[in-house]
């Protein structure tokens, strides 16, 4: 057999090696301080953000007991509410009852303890449609 013949690559590559061109202390320095300048951004980003993060907890927090002294609002509201729909049956019984035929004056009594119900009733809407806006 015949012997292969070995193949000579010529080793230009790792001659033309670049050299890097020494760096003055000036272009160090400049270097050096925007290296410094972009940690300092850095740091002031987790800063921010930690502050965003706080800022975001406390808003939580405060519409969370915002949201409990409305629904505890409400509450109390729709038992005054309750308690004047209960009146307001009971009233109209006990006129219908001494009216006997006078349905005139069941119907003026019934209306305005019905309109003062109704009033209360829009306050309350209104009070809980203010403090949802703010």
């Amino acid at each position: 057999m015949a012997a292969k013949a070995v193949k000579t690559t010529a080793k230009k590559a790792s001659a033309r090696r670049t050299v890097k061109p020494a760096i003055s202390r000036a272009e160090k320095a400049a270097y050096s301080e925007i290296k410094q300048g972009v940690k300092n951004l850095e740091k002031s980003i987790a800063e921010i953000q930690k502050g965003l993060r706080k800022a975001e907890q406390s808003i939580e927090a405060d519409a969370r007991s915002r949201i409990r002294e409305l629904r505890k609002d409400a509450r109390a509201q729709l038992v005054a509410l309750k308690s004047k729909r209960r009146d307001v049956t009971r009233i109209l019984q006990n006129l219908s009852a001494a009216a006997g035929g006078s349905w005139e004056e069941v119907k003026r009594s019934a209306d305005g303890i019905l309109g003062d119900a109704r009033a209360t009733a829009a306050s309350v809407i209104e009070r809980f449609r203010r403090s949802l806006q703010r």
